[in-house]
Formats: structure tokens, sequence, C-alpha cells
């Protein structure tokens, strides 16, 4: 999970019950995810069917190749990497010793700065 950057500082919470916050940012990821695949795919059928590219058929028969599926594994992973990044930094948090205290105390030192 290093392709996210970890944030110093406790995140603030939004719901009082314990892991939503952090399912409301996974359903938010996927909702984007999925909004941009389904965009992108319309956009691939108006063009295949607009050329003549392609049948439906063609896109069923299709076996990938071993590049294929290794370039779809580092999309997966990545994705991944993303959905679950908010439990990666509760887990950066926990290992630094992040505190609500700590957060409060850095945004007063950044207010007094300025």
């Amino acid at each position: 999970m290093n392709s996210n950057k970890i944030i110093k500082g406790k995140r603030p919470d939004f719901y009082s019950a314990p892991g939503v916050d952090y399912l409301m940012h996974m359903v938010t990821v996927l909702a984007q995810e999925h909004s941009a695949m389904r965009d992108r795919l319309d956009t691939l059928e108006s063009v295949a069917t607009e050329k003549g590219a392609f049948s439906p058929d063609d896109i069923e028969a299709y076996t990938p190749t071993q590049a294929d599926l290794e370039r779809r594994e580092a999309r997966r992973q990545k994705f991944l990497d993303n959905l679950f990044s908010v439990i990666a930094q509760e887990a950066a948090e926990v290992r630094n010793a992040d505190t609500k205290q700590r957060f409060e105390q850095v945004i007063t030192d950044l207010a007094t700065q300025t």
C-alpha cells in the first residue's frame, strides 16, 4: 500500500460508529472507479459500433495474453491500494502514535504561524 501518501496527524472522525468512516471512504472509491469504468466502457462500445471494429462475440471469445494479465494485475493492485488507503492511513497513525490531541496541536501550531 505504498502508492498512496500517508498523511501525518490523526484523521477526524465524521461518524460516531467505529468503522463507518472507513466504509464511507471505501464506498466512495468504489463509486468513483465504477463511474469512470462505465464511461470508458460506453465510449469503447460506441466507437467500436461506429467503426465496426469488433462485435460483442469477439469480446466474449477473447483470451488475454500474459502481458494483459500482468497489466490487469498491476491495475487491480493500484485500485486495491486506493480502496484500502484509509486503513493503511490508520495503521500508520497507530505506528506513529498519532492521536486526536496531536492532530489538534498541529492545527493550533499551524494557526499560530500565520
